[in-house]
């Protein structure tokens, strides 16, 4: 039974260890007992799980419980800590397992491996290049819907009623949308790009509107009566930017539940294809770092409109203040999300818990613990957020305040719920999500 749930099946197993391309079947590399302490010893992260040896050398850093935590079952088998206590890993958290397989345990070589690492090779072995073999990760080409050699933007589509299925079972591959170089070059960017185009934006529009009230011209309901109209001061602006922060994350919300998570009609190949563009893309493949943030074209459009939308409904100055305040929440947004993705928090830090959640997100509920907006507070063992969706839908501890307004809670969970859901073992340290 744990060999099954390790493994899948043998001619999987072979085929994971396939290179791309290739037409015939590789048999598994074999691995003594010794060569996996040399590798481990080298910095490399080989973990067994029965006989099948997997590399998470590439992954240490992207560890929702943080790389140490990984690097201290380096050299050891993890069948047990897959199947828990203190949680059973997901079927999404196997099925990325097996994008690391490298080969098999010698007979009787897993039984020789550590049942710990010392503390000090950790460490050294942290700071140290990782030695390792390449990983295959090539895609199964007799199971997968789609094929990896061609964009996948005009392909999804076809996929009709697997499309949901299969778009929130994520791999570690990057993806490409369009056959154009120069399409595919405007979906993506790095992280920094974002903070280096709009945070001089937010800058010189926060002194235009802040210098702009300052000259007392401004008036609420100016448009409807001069009688009853209300002067904005200057000192107002910090507060109607705030305003701006807090609507972008209600907006936010709104956006990520109800359009980002929306289920396709399967029968609709435009819907299908409109959803991946705009989300499904980043739950098929979380970690491709290009496509984490918003990149600064298709941002451009987007943002204009919202300021277009601005303009019609404010005077033009306090139209612009909540703008700028919207702009700088978007910024702290993208930023976050990134952070959440590749960062390293340190372990029981509130960031530590956030990326566990929404790693958890990718990998076990896609509902729910979605957003990534940081204006947020802890409270007793949960998080009090105005936009994190909750992670785990029966922990009434972790909720939303969006959420309430919505009904997206549910009841209170009983006493080994609680324990599997907030033990600060449960979510968090979770060897692979």
């Amino acid at each position: 039974m744990q060999m099954s749930r390790c493994g899948q099946s043998a001619a999987r197993g072979q085929r994971c260890g396939q290179r791309a391309g290739s037409g015939a079947m590789a048999a598994p590399r074999s691995f003594s007992a010794a060569e996996v302490r040399a590798r481990c010893a080298q910095g490399a992260c080989l973990v067994s799980c029965r006989r099948r040896l997997y590399d998470l050398s590439g992954f240490v850093r992207l560890h929702p419980g943080g790389e140490q935590l990984l690097r201290r079952r380096a050299g050891t088998d993890v069948s047990a800590a897959l199947d828990g206590p203190p949680h059973r890993h997901s079927a999404n958290a196997r099925r990325w397992l097996e994008q690391y397989y490298v080969g098999e345990m010698e007979p009787g070589g897993e039984q020789s491996l550590p049942e710990s690492v010392d503390e000090k090779a950790v460490d050294a072995a942290a700071q140290s290049p990782a030695q390792m073999d390449p990983r295959y990760k090539t895609v199964d080409v007799e199971t997968d819907l789609v094929d990896w050699q061609k964009p996948l933007l005009w392909q999804v589509g076809y996929l009709g009623e697997k499309y949901d299925e299969w778009v929130h079972q994520p791999v570690d591959r990057p993806i490409r949308l369009f056959h154009s170089d120069f399409l595919e070059s405007l979906s993506k960017t790095a992280w920094y790009v974002v903070f280096i185009v709009w945070a001089p934006v937010v800058l010189y529009l926060s002194w235009v509107s802040y210098t702009s009230l300052a000259q007392g011209n401004t008036r609420l309901f100016s448009s409807f009566t001069t009688e009853y109209s209300i002067p904005v001061h200057k000192y107002f602006f910090p507060f109607i930017f705030l305003l701006g922060m807090f609507l972008w994350s209600l907006l936010e919300y709104l956006i990520h539940r109800f359009v980002f998570h929306m289920k396709p009609p399967a029968s609709n190949y435009y819907l299908i294809t409109l959803h991946f563009l705009l989300h499904g893309q980043h739950h098929k493949s979380p970690f491709d770092s290009s496509r984490l943030v918003f990149p600064p074209v298709p941002a451009s459009l987007v943002i204009g409109f919202f300021y277009g939308v601005l303009r019609l409904l404010l005077p033009e100055v306090l139209g612009l203040s909540v703008f700028v305040g919207g702009l700088c929440g978007y910024i702290i947004y993208d930023m976050m999300h990134y952070y959440l993705h590749y960062g390293s928090p340190k372990k029981g830090t509130y960031l530590y818990g956030l990326k566990a959640y929404h790693v958890k997100h990718h990998f076990e509920h896609q509902k729910a613990g979605s957003t990534a907006f940081p204006v947020c507070a802890t409270g007793g063992k949960g998080c009090r957020s105005l936009a994190c969706l909750p992670v785990c839908s029966r922990c009434s501890e972790i909720f939303a305040v969006w959420d309430v307004g919505w009904g997206n809670l549910s009841s209170t969970p009983t006493g080994k719920q609680r324990a599997r859901c907030c033990s600060p073992m449960g979510p968090i340290s979770q060897p692979l999500g």
